[in-house]
């Protein structure tokens, strides 16, 4: 096999393996209950078959944990003191689809007599392909076993509970030459025991003139007891001058706008 053939087929062979990691298909990929303690709340999966051959999908459930900047990283399940995961029932937790089959999964939230705090959780919907034996030990020698995997995301909060409390804790100036513009980083605490959905956004005023400017938000979600950081620029640049830079956070459910600010000498 010539070189330009060889490439060739490892191209392919690289579409092949993505498109087989995009044959099927599951939604939502996020669901919200508000069940409050003693209640049961039921949803749906639905998973659908898009390849042209039959195949088996198994939904595991685990957990997971959230980093500075928003990213979600799966833990084992159990290892997390917010989950949910053993109030949820997954039924049936194996199909098995014909090509383009769907099928509708129940999920069952049942909240206990104590459950009065916000908790989340992931279900792992993956591809279950019984393999031959050298199929098994040509994996096992390579060490990459490759598993098409669509995750939904679980989140529990009892309508009973209204405790909504953010704030922004941080704001400080990023030197950078990736742009002309200036940067902030800017942290926001989640306080409360409510799933915070808000917007981020900045606002500067000349000191001396008075006159003063806000730029367009951006959207944040912090869970309970974690932070967010983010990274803001001004779409303008500043003219020589004293300014007060605020950072402020909007997160609605009639609680009053938080923000923290800083003094910038623009020469």
């Amino acid at each position: 096999m010539s070189v330009k053939s060889f490439l060739l087929a490892a191209v392919c062979f690289g579409l092949s393996v993505l498109a087989k990691s995009q044959d099927f298909e599951v939604a939502p990929v996020l669901m919200s209950f508000n069940a409050n303690p003693g209640e049961i709340q039921s949803q749906k999966i639905t998973v659908r078959n898009h390849s042209n051959f039959r195949q088996k999908f198994v939904f595991n459930l685990s957990d997971y944990d959230i980093d500075e900047k928003g990213t979600k990283k799966s833990l084992p399940l159990g290892t997390s003191k917010n989950s949910c995961a053993e109030w949820i029932t997954v039924n049936p937790s194996f199909v098995e689809l014909n090509p383009n089959e769907s099928f509708e999964v129940n999920v069952n939230m049942v909240v206990p007599a104590d459950g009065y705090s916000t908790r989340w959780c992931m279900v792992q919907v993956q591809t279950a392909k019984e393999q031959e034996g050298f199929e098994a030990d040509r994996d096992l020698a390579t060490g990459v076993v490759i598993v098409p995997r669509i995750v939904v995301l679980i989140k529990q909060s009892p309508r009973s509970n209204k405790n909504y409390r953010a704030k922004v804790t941080g704001i400080e100036e990023l030197k950078t030459a990736k742009s002309s513009f200036k940067s902030f980083k800017v942290t926001v605490q989640n306080t409360g025991d409510k799933i915070i959905e808000g917007k981020v956004y900045l606002a500067v005023a000349n000191i001396e003139t008075g006159e003063e400017q806000k730029f367009n938000p951006e959207s944040v979600t912090v869970y309970p007891g974690y932070a967010r950081s983010m990274e803001l620029s001004l779409p303008v640049k500043l003219s020589p001058g004293k300014y007060a830079l605020a950072a402020l956070l909007d997160y609605g459910n009639r609680m009053p706008i938080e923000g923290t600010q800083l003094l910038l000498d623009i020469k």
